[in-house]
Formats: C-alpha cells, sequence, structure tokens
C-alpha cells in the first residue's frame, strides 16, 4: 500500500512569543470598547492574529543577522544598493526606488503618471492604491472578469482581466485617457485570486499596441506564481523563481509592499523601467518619504527586505505558506462554512452573504462577522466587503460590492497547524449560532478609508 507524503514547513522555531488568553466577558468588553471594528482591538486583548499579513510575518535567523548589518548612512547606504541589486536580479526592472511601505509607492506613482480625468483600468480595486488613483484625479474602473466577483464561482484564475472591459474603456475614452493598467497579483479583493500568465500575456499584447503600460501591485507576486505552477498547463516544472521574472517581463513598472511575500515587518519600494518616469520619482521621494536611497527606511530595514525577496521565492517556502492556507480552507469546507473558492494565497475569505443571509448588506454583515469570531476565541479577522469599499463621492452612497467578505489572513512562517484547527472550530461554533448575529450601524466615519477608523454600534 502506497504511503501518503506530507509536507512540512522548510524551518525550525527558535523563538516564541507567548499569548495571553482571555475570558469571554474580556472579549466582549473589548470588542465594545472598539466599536466593533477589529483594526482598533488592542494587539495584547488577541489571542490569533488574522487581522492581516502585512508586516506581520516571522523573519528568519538571515534577516535578523542582516538587520545587524545596518548601514544608516543617510545617503549612499550599502543596504541601498543591495536591495537595488536583488531587486534587478528577481524581478528585472531597471530602477528601484525604496518607500516606507506599499501605499509610499502607491502615492508617487499615482502622482507621476496619473492626470486629472484619466481613466485607471485594474482588476479588481485595493483600498489604498484606488484611494491614491482618486487623489490624483484619476478614475478606477473595473476589469476583472465576472467570474470573480462570485465567491462560489471555481474559476482557477479569477483575476484575470477582461479583455472586452479594457477594449470598452479604450473605445469610450481613448487610449491616451489611460496612462496605464493597474494589474495586482494576486487580487487582494477577490479573495487573494491569482492572475494567469497567459492572460497577463495576452494584456501585454493588446496594451503594447495602444501605447497603454502595464504597472503590477505585486505585493503577493510568489503567491501568484504558485498558483500558474500549480494550476495552468505548461508550467508544472517551472521554478517560482522563473515565474516571478516572468511576471514581470510583462509590464513597465511596480509598486510593492515588501510587508507581505518579502517578509518584513516594514517597506516598500517603487520600480520602474522607464527613465523619465524614475527621475520624475526619484524627486518626489524626497518630498515625501525621504532621499532616494533610503525612502523613509533605516539601512537594517533595506537588508532585511533585499535577504526576504530572496527567501520568498524559495519553491519550499512558498508551497509551504500556501499549504497552510489551503489546510485552513479544507477544514473548513469540510464543515459546510461558505468560503471564497477556489482556495486563494494570502487566507481563507467566508462569504458573510451566505453565512448570515438574514442580514441586508446595509447591516454591515462582514463587520458583524469578524466581531462575533474575536467574541467567541478572541480570533482578529478583517472585514472586506461594504465598509471596505467606501462611498462614492459624487452621491455619498455607499458602494455596494458583490462580494461581502470576512478575511481571515494567515502571517507567515507564525502558526502553527493546531492553530488552524482552533480557527476553524471557532468558525464552525459561530456559524452553529449565526442566526443569532444581528447587524450593526456605523456611528463614527472618517473621511478617508474607513474600514481603518469606523466605530459600530449593535442593532437592538
Amino acid at each position: 500500500m502506497m504511503k501518503k507524503h506530507s509536507w512540512a514547513e522548510p524551518y525550525k522555531i527558535k523563538m516564541v512569543e507567548l499569548l495571553k488568553i482571555t475570558t469571554l466577558p474580556q472579549r466582549r468588553k473589548a470588542i465594545d470598547n472598539a466599536g466593533y471594528n477589529t483594526f482598533l482591538l488592542k494587539s495584547e486583548d488577541v489571542y490569533i492574529d488574522l487581522l492581516t499579513d502585512s508586516g506581520t510575518s516571522a523573519m528568519s535567523d538571515q534577516q535578523w543577522a542582516g538587520m545587524m548589518l545596518g548601514d544608516e548612512a543617510y545617503a549612499g547606504s550599502a543596504n541601498f544598493y543591495h536591495l537595488e541589486k536583488v531587486v534587478q536580479e528577481v524581478y528585472g526592472y531597471k530602477y528601484m526606488i525604496p518607500t516606507h511601505q506599499g501605499r509610499g509607492a502607491e502615492n508617487i506613482l499615482s502622482q507621476v503618471m496619473i492626470k486629472k480625468g484619466d481613466i485607471i483600468p485594474g482588476n479588481m480595486y485595493f483600498t489604498t492604491t484606488r484611494l491614491h488613483q482618486e487623489l490624483a484625479g484619476g478614475v478606477f474602473h473595473d476589469i476583472i472578469i465576472e467570474e470573480a466577483h462570485d465567491a462560489a464561482n471555481y474559476h482557477p484564475f479569477k483575476g484575470d482581466v477582461d479583455l472586452n472591459k479594457l477594449e470598452a474603456l479604450v473605445k469610450e475614452y481613448g487610449a491616451d485617457k489611460i496612462p496605464y493598467v493597474c494589474i495586482a497579483v494576486t487580487v487582494n479583493m477577490a479573495g487573494g485570486q491569482p492572475i494567469s500568465m497567459g492572460n497577463l500575456k495576452a494584456l501585454r499584447a493588446y496594451t503594447e499596441n495602444l501605447g497603454i503600460k502595464i504597472i503590477l501591485d505585486m505585493t503577493r507576486i510568489a503567491e501568484n506564481a504558485y498558483f500558474i505552477q500549480n494550476r495552468e498547463p505548461g508550467y508544472a516544472q517551472r521554478s517560482i523563481r522563473s515565474l516571478v521574472k516572468e511576471i514581470c517581463s510583462y509590464t513597465d513598472g511596480a509598486t510593492m509592499s515588501a510587508k507581505k511575500d518579502a517578509l518584513v515587518n516594514i517597506g516598500g519600494f517603487l520600480a520602474l523601467n522607464n527613465t523619465d518616469a524614475y527621475e520624475e520619482a526619484s524627486n518626489l521621494v524626497v518630498v515625501y518619504e525621504g532621499l532616494h536611497t533610503y525612502g523613509g527606511l533605516a539601512g537594517r530595514d533595506m537588508e532585511a527586505m533585499a535577504i526576504g525577496i530572496k527567501e520568498s521565492i524559495s519553491d519550499a517556502h512558498i508551497k509551504a505558506r500556501i499549504g497552510q492556507v489551503i489546510y485552513l480552507g479544507e477544514q473548513m469546507k469540510q464543515m459546510d462554512i461558505p468560503i471564497t473558492e477556489p482556495i486563494g494565497g494570502h487566507g481563507i475569505f467566508i462569504d458573510a452573504k451566505r453565512f448570515l443571509p438574514h442580514l441586508h448588506q446595509e447591516l454591515f454583515p462582514a463587520q458583524a462577522l469578524a466581531a462575533e469570531l474575536f467574541i467567541d476565541a478572541g480570533i482578529r479577522t478583517m472585514e472586506r466587503g461594504i465598509v471596505s469599499a467606501g462611498r462614492n463621492a459624487k452621491t455619498g452612497e455607499n458602494y455596494c460590492p458583490k462580494l461581502e467578505l470576512v478575511r481571515l489572513t494567515i502571517p507567515r512562517r507564525v502558526y502553527t497547524q493546531a492553530h488552524m484547527d482552533v480557527i476553524a472550530e471557532s468558525v464552525c461554533n459561530v456559524y452553529d449560532n449565526r442566526k443569532k448575529i444581528k447587524g450593526l450601524k456605523m456611528v463614527y466615519e472618517p473621511k478617508y478609508l474607513r474600514f481603518f477608523q469606523a466605530r459600530f454600534e449593535k442593532i437592538k
């Protein structure tokens, strides 16, 4: 009889952080004090933190050793040149400008490339990306395939672009009004869903003839490469490293939040191939982030990032990283929990509309569900639905996306399979008692990116 071949993490644990175990009354008080917004909870009150994978991963011993090699010169740090070399070798871009994190790169890119009235097509919006585009005078248009808006649809590449939607925008506005197409790899708001290499090639062929650039949000590019390797015919024998570089080769630049794939707690960069755009961005980074050779980062942070980038494209690492996400997702599927399928790269996305069908979307079902998961077991998750979508600036009405999700984001190299079991059991317990969950009303709404700081009350 053939034995099953299990996989295990390609690392061993050297240091642990002790966690605080709270009681049910303590958790109820904590979430009430936080206005039913998991972003406003104190970290010390959280048992398993699935709020985000941004800056929450565990760095390796090599990264920590690299931190001791920080060259903290104001200009021309040796760590900058190491990072620049790694970005050029791994991703293939000509120029690299460090920033404090991804949204710093988004801000500079938007100011360099967008004029008032420009149209920015993309494979589904991301919160900070769209805001920077709008602040620069642009208007975002979603050109992702329709399957991406259906959590139950099992399309293997829900991050693909619908070229017919893009062509319609070109016909309506003209190619000269579209400075670039913004492509996320993977697509966060769709559930960590990848774009296929074939679709990216077709997009490149179409835009190249029109003079339209392609800019990546490459925050989780290694995860996207894994799905190409495992789902797209013809790529099974390719390494993650080679697939990552090929993805980048079909684009003109990228913004990177290194706090995800690159396994650091802070940092990012803007990568470009065009010399004129690079020079303008280098000028702006001095205004907003710091000199172009540090971009708001300490030398030690750039060193850890350079090492983390190389670790992120290891086949063994990415198999274990996504393997843990898949493990949790399969546990939930066995318990009949409605989740976004196929399982994505960085987390499990619960379909709050199917989980709480008795709650209208204007009652913020995903926000309410995230609060209940914390109350049940001290697990912190986050909403990705109507609250994250925000309001139409002209009409003041809520955007009502088709997807109303709760994201359970798995930090890299942090939690064990036993933690995944605890999470699945807690979600199942909340599901069994879902009819008791009431909606919420928003009692405080900030001007921008309201999901970070909004406050809610339970509807009595």
